[in-house]
């Protein structure tokens, strides 16, 4: 799975834990789903990328994943969970997400999707990292081992000094980093804020700036490539409350595995459509990403309960 292409989807680690056990296999159905439909954007996104600016296809990205968004919010007769009083909060989530955007469709024009994808694995160890000066979060020994196992893995994906990747690995990274970010947005945002309303403020905001830059770097689409645009945004805005729905129908430590599923669609498409088939280094390094990965969300999930039966002791005491 990619980085802020995931855009105002509560990542794995942010997801309310509010799914339970029993609706398991609907949930890891529905997260397959979800990763299926963004793979196949962002090998979308890929492909027109030769063609277009940043700047046009991230405006059509954030326009058409609008609607269904919209139609889910309008239909549920929600209107009023976009409220807000916390316009500055929404703002800097927003541009920070469009910054992790537009960094990672640039690198989609010229690093191998899978080398991208395996990159963008390293998340949940910024986010983790991260939580402890902006959140005051304590983390433990076993969880600090995980971040180191797990940057590890990064460092073998790049290889420094190499010159493999060079710059562009530095913006990947860059990309993964404001996507952490996002999410300590989103955490905080959630305290006060409807999911729809991060979504819709991210949404506009997104189409409003791209929208400003459009004629300084508007190139005419040929009718197909105007269809893809188009149907890049609606599969990513589809996807997006599809994974929504993932994480409501089971609990995150369930669902947030299969999200790594996202490495086998981007090696397959590489391979079919550009010939490009990820080296050791790639292999090995997302082996060791998605390890640490998973075992983060795995302590975040129990840790979670702890705190919960905590607060509920607590609460009869």
């Amino acid at each position: 799975m990619t980085a802020e292409n995931r855009d105002t989807t509560v990542n794995k680690i942010l997801a309310p834990r509010t799914g339970t056990e029993d609706n398991a296999a609907k949930g890891i159905v529905l997260m397959l789903l979800a990763i299926a439909l963004l793979s196949a954007m962002d090998a979308s996104v890929k492909y027109v990328s030769d063609d277009y600016p940043v700047i046009e296809v991230v405006f059509f990205r954030s326009l058409f994943a609008f609607f269904p968004i919209a139609f889910v919010v309008l239909r549920d007769g929600n209107i009023g969970d976009l409220k807000t009083r916390n316009l500055r909060g929404h703002l800097g989530r927003s541009l920070v997400g469009l910054m992790a955007l537009m960094s990672f469709f640039y690198c989609l024009k010229y690093m191998p999707l899978a080398d991208l994808v395996a990159i963008s694995f390293a998340a949940p160890l910024f986010v983790t990292a991260l939580s402890i000066p902006l959140l005051g979060e304590k983390v433990g020994l076993r969880r600090w081992t995980a971040l180191l196992v797990g940057f590890v893995g990064v460092l073998i994906m790049v290889k420094p000094g190499s010159g493999v990747f060079g710059l562009l690995a530095l913006i990947a990274i860059g990309a993964t980093f404001c996507y952490a970010l996002v999410l300590i947005f989103v955490r905080k945002l959630s305290r006060t804020e409807t999911n729809a309303a991060i979504v819709f403020y991210y949404s506009l905001t997104s189409v409003v700036a791209t929208g400003l830059l459009l004629p300084f770097f508007w190139v005419t689409p040929t009718f197909p490539d105007l269809l893809l645009l188009i149907a890049i945004g609606l599969i990513g805005g589809c996807a997006q409350l599809t994974m929504t729905a993932a994480f409501r129908a089971a609990s995150v430590s369930i669902v947030a595995p299969f999200e790594y599923t996202a490495m086998f669609w981007a090696v397959i498409y590489g391979y079919l459509l550009w010939g490009d088939l990820p080296g050791w280094n790639i292999w090995v390094g997302a082996a060791v990403l998605v390890a640490s990965g998973i075992y983060i969300v795995h302590r975040e999930t129990n840790l979670g309960v702890r705190r919960a039966k905590a607060a509920r002791l607590q609460a009869k005491r």
